[in-house]
């Protein structure tokens, strides 16, 4: 089947962006499930949008998190810097009168997910009470993580599967870039990005709606569908007794296929703690997939011949290590040009990817990546800052800064 919609985007014609931040009080930086207060402060009435031109802000599973999107599919990501970072302006402003603030980075360091959960009660709730009710969404995985969505477009089957390919090739080495979420519970996790860690777990009772968090080797419409929303729908079938769930919805791989809004979203990007840091790292990831269908280093046909289980251990190293990782699967790093090294670090393999598409950057994103590559990811930018034991007064001073940076639109050093 090919997707037949009109206006398809085409390959890298466009992009979607959707970036999650919690709401938590000022000073003791409590999470404040006030979402739907907040959008009815600047609207006047409880809704799911509050669109604001060409930025929309969303409310998500829980009321502690706002999502703030491109409102139509973006042709340059630069150019949304300046936007972002006033909508994240706007929304401090709003808050302030209820002695409340963004928070950036991709888990809360301090929430206890099994008292403070609050789950969306307005428009949309059938869902995610059918989600509570199957999980219980009490937990780090479901209620304690914000994250970068990056939406590419596809126009037809044989876009599809190029694009697929490469995504999945790259989805292991975005943590090692992206990490933001060292801890859980007022301790380090062992984990620098402990947000994916405790995904990759929040749906064991039905294993089919994440597989193996890197997606199937499927490349066309009609063999997703066989492969990857088929089992999903039979898994859910007993306990969406009323059919509110939609497959596309359900589907919690690393990177799902939109065939409703033709797009491929990535979704293992920690959020970072600026606009500017999360553009910079989603032009980057960008720039590698238009590399990998291009072939520039390796054919589709190779890329395609990599199996989940091959991808996987590479994906949990990052998640753990970031760009510490050691990848010794010499056959991995060929598929991007690393042609003599039998094993590298994720941050060499960054670096050496970077220098290749250095000139397809703008200005601020190769100063942000530069930023990454020299002084760590942002998990490992936390740590050295609030040590591996930290206080709870030392996290509040050092997530504090953070909250600065997010309202600064500027970098953590």
């Amino acid at each position: 089947m090919t997707p037949s919609r009109r206006n398809a985007y085409k390959l890298f014609e466009v992009t979607g962006i959707e970036l999650e931040y919690m709401v938590v009080q000022r000073g003791t930086l409590r999470v404040l499930p006030i979402v739907d207060l907040l959008f009815q402060d600047v609207t006047g009435g409880v809704t799911s949008d509050v669109e604001r031109g060409e930025v929309t802000w969303s409310n998500e599973l829980v009321s502690h998190v706002v999502e703030l999107k491109t409102t139509r599919p973006a042709k340059r990501i630069p150019a949304f810097r300046r936007r972002f970072a006033a909508e994240v302006r706007a929304i401090n402003n709003a808050l302030a009168a209820r002695d409340a603030m963004l928070l950036p980075t991709a888990a809360h360091p301090l929430m206890d997910p099994f008292t403070e959960t609050v789950i969306w009660p307005h428009e949309h709730n059938e869902v995610y009470a059918l989600y509570n009710r199957i999980f219980d969404c009490r937990g780090h995985g479901w209620s304690n993580l914000q994250s970068t969505h990056l939406n590419l477009p596809f126009a037809t089957d044989e876009e599809f599967g190029k694009l697929h390919a490469a995504v999945r090739m790259v989805l292991p080495l975005i943590p090692a870039l992206a990490a933001s979420s060292p801890l859980l519970d007022g301790k380090a996790t062992g984990f620098l990005d402990s947000r994916m860690e405790a995904y990759l777990h929040h749906q064991d009772r039905l294993p089919a709606l994440m597989g193996s968090l890197i997606p199937e080797a499927v490349f066309s419409q009609e063999d997703y569908y066989r492969v990857i929303f088929d089992p999903i729908g039979r898994a859910l079938a007993p306990f969406d007794t009323e059919g509110v769930m939609d497959h596309h919805f359900a589907n919690s791989r690393g990177a799902i296929a939109r065939f409703d809004r033709g797009a491929i979203e990535l979704r293992v990007i920690d959020i970072q703690e600026c606009p500017a840091m999360d553009l910079a790292i989603a032009e980057l990831i960008t720039a590698l997939c238009r590399a990998m269908t291009k072939g520039r280093w390796t054919s589709t046909y190779l890329q395609r011949a990599w199996s989940e289980t091959d991808l996987l251990p590479i994906f949990l190293q990052t998640i753990k290590d970031a760009g510490k990782a050691v990848i010794a699967n010499k056959d991995y790093l060929l598929m991007f040009g690393v042609m003599k090294e039998q094993r590298l670090t994720a941050q060499r393999l960054w670096e050496h990817i970077v220098q290749e598409l250095r000139g397809e950057l703008s200005e601020d994103a190769r100063t942000l990546i530069d930023h990454v590559l020299s002084k760590g990811c942002l998990a490992q930018r936390i740590l050295a800052r609030t040590g591996r034991k930290p206080s709870a007064e030392k996290i509040r001073q050092v997530y504090g800064e953070l909250a600065a940076c997010l309202q600064d639109d500027k970098p953590f050093a």
